[in-house]
């Protein structure tokens, strides 16, 4: 998951305007001191934290949390913390795994996977490209462990990225998160371009690439026979979710991703989003409908002439709020990356 909020149809001039001083945004205040988040509309340039502090400070926090275990099936379990969510089915087979977390977290997931077996780590099934959930790919890699992921996982991550980050609202984009291209050993070594099957430990794990969604890169993985679909950050439980336009990323594919998982799931599947607790197919459906009421609101404004400033303007989420902006992405944030990814 990236926090580009893409400057495409809103100027920094626009960004900036009606601001003296700029205050970090919700997700920036949990991530980054206070002192690195002042800056000026005359001097931020001089003042703002620099994409590489951005960065170490976001591995940092995300570290921070502890992994949490919790058994889905007899032989699956989902991790829950530095940086979201990873499913490992563990087996004599070897252990297949799914996501990564961050980097800072390796020792404590290395320790994880190894209170689930003696097995190897046969194979890392990337969801999509974002560092949150391939930043360990190279040490797993190392350790014996062959990278899946679609066709453009691999691409994104073979590219420099420039991402810019957007304070809240109408305060205006100060720095933003370079990353370089990663290192082969960290890229995946199989890819697919829209389907791939593997069979291990006495499951089917199916994967299955969406259009573009959250990226241009996701897939979900379904294990079929224990009933349960990771979804990666197709899905962000209970908070409103990020979409990464600079890599293909639309709300409009985010809702057919939902409706596609939720054609498969029944009411017993357990279903594991990129951020936020275990779900559910009525979880699913919340978030299917909260982007849905989303986008018709931001859609609305925008067939209006209004600017994605203007939008944010007339808190079109008042009422959302209390539900869906607790998580990562804060309410002016949210109407910012419907109405650029519309």
């Amino acid at each position: 998951m990236k926090f580009n909020f893409l400057q495409k149809q809103t100027s920094r001039r626009e960004m900036l305007r009606g601001s003296a001083t700029l205050a970090g945004s919700a997700f920036l205040a949990h991530l980054f001191p206070a002192t690195l988040l002042r800056a000026s509309a005359a001097g931020y340039a001089q003042q703002a934290p620099s994409p590489a502090d951005l960065l170490a400070s976001m591995r940092a926090k995300f570290n921070a949390a502890p992994i949490q275990t919790r058994k889905l099936a007899e032989n699956i379990n989902m991790l829950s913390g530095p940086g979201g969510s990873v499913v490992v089915l563990s087996g004599p087979d070897g252990k297949f795994v799914v996501d990564t977390f961050v980097a800072p977290a390796w020792p404590k997931l290395k320790e994880a996977l190894a209170g689930l077996g003696n097995a190897p780590v046969k194979y890392v099934i990337d969801s999509h490209w974002h560092f949150d959930h391939t930043d360990n790919n190279a040490p797993l890699h190392a350790a014996g462990a062959t990278v899946l992921a679609h066709e453009n996982t691999k691409k994104r991550m073979s590219e420099p990225h420039d991402l810019p980050v957007l304070y809240r609202g109408a305060d205006g984009a100060l720095a933003g998160l370079h990353f370089d291209p990663s290192p082969a050993e960290a890229l995946p070594q199989q890819t697919f371009s829209a389907s791939y099957k593997l069979h291990a430990n006495g499951e089917t794990l199916a994967l299955q690439h969406v259009a573009p969604a959250h990226t241009d890169s996701d897939i979900y993985v379904h294990f079929q026979n224990a009933n349960v679909i990771s979804m990666g950050d197709l899905f962000f439980n209970g908070m409103y979710p990020y979409i990464d336009p600079g890599t293909g990323g639309n709300i409009d594919g985010m809702i057919a991703a939902a409706d596609k998982i939720l054609s498969l799931a029944g009411n017993d599947t357990k279903i594991v989003p990129g951020h936020g607790p275990l779900g559910n197919k009525a979880d699913l459906t919340k978030f299917r409908d909260m982007l849905i009421t989303s986008r018709d609101r931001v859609e609305k404004l925008k067939s209006t002439g209004k600017s994605a400033l203007e939008a944010v303007a007339e808190k079109p989420f008042a009422d959302l709020d209390s539900v869906w902006g607790k998580g990562i992405i804060n309410s002016d944030q949210w109407v910012q990356i419907a109405y650029l990814t519309l």
